[in-house]
């Protein structure tokens, strides 16, 4: 079947605008803007990224099987409802509560209005949970399903470098280009994210292995855990009776991330292709209709073995070929231009490189194995960037002499190395805005030709940074932090300030403070000396400072309101110190400048 065709496969009906709004009005959602895709494709697009955007921006409500319904188009990802005996259970609620309220109302304007009697999170990534309070209320009392391990990952993976890759994702996402041919057209996993309100639930039963069945309102379920995949924790799961396959982000319709351009651990590629091969023998004989929390459903028992098979083969094959030419003594950027795919997967359309590369996922292998290091002595120690172009520059002859050259290999095409002299006359001196717009034009045309959206989204961002400085960090809807702050545990809380103490300016600090928290039942002790903050139990010695106050009561505290309330023993100074050496992460560094 055509991909087209799945696309459209079980269309019930639409938004009839596919725009969201919170409730002060602001938009945090715009499927509209995407209304272009209609037309024909403009050279400024890649031809096979713009065949996998026309095919992510179909906006609405779709019937995967009987009983089994999609709403898609309404955020990075899908939503999906499973209906049972007296209600509808939902399957991973998207980003922010608005789209995922809006996604409900679609479903129940044409299935009726039926109670959610259940919610499933597919796995720990924000577009899978965040507006589960859109679908459910905070009361709901429903039963919440969970892979092992979701909260810890759901509420940590972001935390200790979360504003680095808050600010990654404006590249990897565009989400500050303008939507249109020249600007951003998706990022092949889905067109963009939402900007509403994020939320959490905790999970009120966990799935903790494969085979495990539940029921839920009549609907019997069989889970198979995959961690270490595409999230540290993630489930598919089968419905036996309906013959209907749910595959999480575990094989979608394109090449996924190893390493995501926004920053994140390693992702395992032997073992992601291992969990496929067991998806395959659980599985396969027992569906016929698979479908994913992103992209549309695959349909045929055939079908659906052969996408499974040849999406196990794509992992398996970049990692065992990675290896091969690692014990060959190839580094990453070599193995990255070296490595083809077999002619079976570079003809599959759900095997290219939409989201996850070839490239960067070769890169992220040799990182996972090898690290940063390629053994070469003249890399190990390295001038940082703007120091090493100063002394690029002055070798070539100058910043004028630089582009120069740089405009003579743009011109015969190799817009590659263009973009790499160029960035150092732009690291030597960033207020060369003669080299800027240069470089900024060879980004654009590395952007127009890419296949990959947040390839483009990052040339084409990159350009735009470099012509109108940084953009302010994405505004989200009021509470989405203090939303996920409510699920971290109190270790997690401390880690987190652990990571933002600025060490040289502690050095000569040294004191502990106990954290009392009655509500949990013990003391946490922080101590500090060393420019090191260490979460340890209390000892025989006693603490500098005791604060006495419930685990609800930490995030104000150290977000300097409320300590004036607590019951101190003690120096109380200590606390004011303590917070006055932490410093205040930033959300709009610069990337395409020094």
């Amino acid at each position: 079947m055509d991909d087209f065709e799945a696309a459209e496969r079980g269309f019930l009906g639409a938004l009839a605008s596919g725009n969201v709004y919170a409730a002060d009005g602001r938009e945090v959602w715009s499927g509209d803007a995407y209304a272009f895709l209609d037309g024909g494709r403009p050279e400024t697009v890649n031809a096979s990224l713009w065949r996998q955007s026309r095919l992510t921006a179909k906006q609405g409500l779709y019937e995967v099987a009987p009983g089994v319904y999609q709403v898609r188009g309404l955020d990075l990802s899908n939503i999906s409802f499973i209906e049972g005996d007296s209600g509808v259970i939902v399957v991973d609620p998207l980003i922010s509560t608005e789209t995922a309220a809006a996604a409900l109302a679609l479903y129940r304007e044409h299935r009726g209005d039926r109670p959610v009697t259940a919610i499933l999170y597919t796995h720990s990534h924000v577009d899978h949970f965040g507006g589960v309070l859109g679908v459910v209320g905070r009361d709901t009392g429903v039963p919440i399903l969970a892979p092992a391990g979701f909260l810890e990952h759901a509420v940590s993976e972001n935390v200790y470098a979360g504003p680095a890759m808050a600010r990654r994702s404006i590249l990897m996402y565009g989400s500050a280009l303008p939507k249109g041919p020249r600007g951003q057209v998706g990022c092949g996993l889905g067109q963009t994210t939402s900007t509403g309100t994020v939320s959490l639930l905790p999970p009120t039963r966990d799935v903790t292995r494969t085979g495990q069945e539940e029921t839920l309102d009549g609907v019997r379920f069989t889970f198979q855990l995959t961690p270490g995949t595409e999230a540290p924790a993630e489930m598919n799961f089968l419905l036996a009776d309906r013959r209907v396959l749910c595959m999480a982000e575990n094989a979608t319709h394109n090449l996924h991330n190893l390493l995501t351009l926004r920053g994140a651990p390693v992702r395992d590629p032997r073992t992601w292709s291992d969990y496929l091969t067991e998806a395959i023998e659980l599985f396969a004989d027992r569906a016929d209709t698979l479908f994913a929390s992103h992209h549309w459903p695959t349909f045929g028992r055939a079908e659906l073995t052969r996408f499974l098979t040849e999406q196990r083969d794509l992992y398996a094959y970049l990692h065992d070929q990675t290896l091969r030419l690692i014990n060959q003594g190839h580094t990453g950027t070599e193995i990255a231009e070296m490595i083809e795919l077999p002619p079976r997967l570079e003809k599959a359309w759900h095997a290219k490189g939409y989201y996850g590369s070839v490239s960067h996922n070769v890169k992220a292998i040799y990182q996972r194995y090898m690290g940063w290091f390629d053994g070469n002595p003249a890399h190990l120690w390295e001038h940082p960037p703007a120091e090493l172009a100063d002394r690029y520059v002055e070798c070539i002859g100058g910043a004028s002499a630089v582009q120069d050259k740089a405009r003579a290999y743009a011109d015969q095409g190799d817009l590659r190395f263009a973009a790499t002299l160029l960035n150092h006359v732009v690291f030597a001196d960033p207020r060369n805005g003669e080299a800027r717009e240069q470089l900024a034009g060879v980004y654009e045309r590395l952007g127009f030709g890419a296949e990959n959206g947040p390839w483009r989204n990052f040339y084409l961002q990159g350009a735009a940074e470099l012509r109108g400085g940084v953009p302010k960090a994405e505004r989200r809807g009021g509470g989405s932090d203090a939303a996920l702050a409510t699920a971290l545990t109190a270790e997690q809380i401390f880690d987190g300030m652990a990571v933002r103490l600025n060490g040289p300016r502690a050095w000569q600090e040294r004191f502990a403070i106990d954290w009392r928290l009655t509500d949990l039942g013990r003391t946490i002790r922080l101590r500090l000396a060393n420019g090191v903050l260490v979460r340890t139990r209390p000892d025989r010695e006693a603490a500098d400072l005791t604060l006495t106050l419930t685990r609800a009561q930490l995030p104000a505290v150290l977000g300097g309101r409320g300590a004036h309330e607590l019951r101190t023993e003690g120096d109380p100074g200590l606390l004011d110190r303590l917070l006055g050496l932490l410093d205040k992460p930033r959300r709009d560094f610069p990337v395409v400048t020094p």
